[in-house]
């Protein structure tokens, strides 16, 4: 994709803030994340990689309310909201996708959205309303009144997005959308993205293994590897980080052998 074409990764003004301090999250003795900070920002868009393993997903969990840290805590606008569950998180202004969909396939996708909207305090007008104007932008509108369960693999994911925005988040956390996408979907994903924030003025936490996705509309990366933070900085800065070759991408060491 001719990166000039999108809108500029993160384009609108931040204001909210969303902040992990220090956080461990132990599983018996399996420790998942040990001492990550990350700093999100309202009309930033910030990825997230690592290799399987490096502890991604459970920090959208605890970012989202759905897994409390064993250690460190979660703030935002500066209060701790570590013991916040989903609901109450997703009315303070965090939104998310999952890996699977989980939507509810037995009603339509405009419902999927209702409910959503409904969720994060809306009235059922409003709530029907936003969903309308969410469909229409992202392309969706002509499944608005299918069945979750009769979408094509690309539009379930592209619905999931759009449930999460329906909550009218001040940060969106989409947890690998581009997964089984296409390249063509892929590129349609990356418009969309990049404008969230100008469209809704929320921060994008993007986690995703399709670094082209990655680097197309980040302003910001964190890189995780074994549960701990291993880069942060700017996609270009990242990217050329010796160790997170070595870790993410799988390059060699000079001397030819396995770093």
């Amino acid at each position: 994709m001719d990166r000039a074409s999108m809108p500029a990764p993160g384009a609108a003004p931040a204001g909210r803030v969303l902040e992990a301090e220090n956080i461990h999250v132990a599983f018996g003795g399996i420790h998942a994340l040990s001492g990550v900070d990350m700093t999100l920002q309202q009309g930033i868009v910030t990825g997230l990689i690592g290799p399987n393993g490096a502890g991604k997903t459970t920090m959208v969990n605890v970012l989202s309310g759905f897994q409390r840290p064993t250690r460190g805590r979660i703030l935002l606008d500066g209060a701790d909201v570590s013991r916040l569950g989903p609901q109450r998180m997703a009315r303070a202004g965090v939104g998310r996708s999952f890996q699977a969909a989980r939507l509810f396939r037995d009603m339509t996708v405009q419902q999927n959205l209702m409910v959503a909207g409904i969720g994060g305090g809306r009235s059922r007008r409003a709530a029907a309303a936003l969903a309308a104007d969410i469909l229409s932008w992202m392309g969706l509108s002509a499944v608005a009144g299918q069945r979750c369960d009769s979408l094509s693999y690309g539009n379930e994911r592209r619905v999931g997005i759009a449930r999460a925005l329906a909550l009218g988040p001040a940060f969106v956390l989409l947890d690998e959308p581009a997964s089984g996408m296409n390249e063509a979907e892929c590129d349609a994903l990356m418009h969309t993205i990049a404008a969230i924030p100008q469209r809704f003025g929320a921060g994008v936490l993007l986690i995703e293994h399709n670094m082209r996705v990655v680097m197309g509309v980040c302003r910001h990366i964190l890189v995780l590897d074994g549960g701990r933070s291993l880069a942060e900085g700017p996609p270009e800065a990242v990217q050329n980080d010796p160790d997170v070759r070595r870790a993410y991408l799988g390059e060699k060491s000079p001397a030819g052998g396995a770093a």
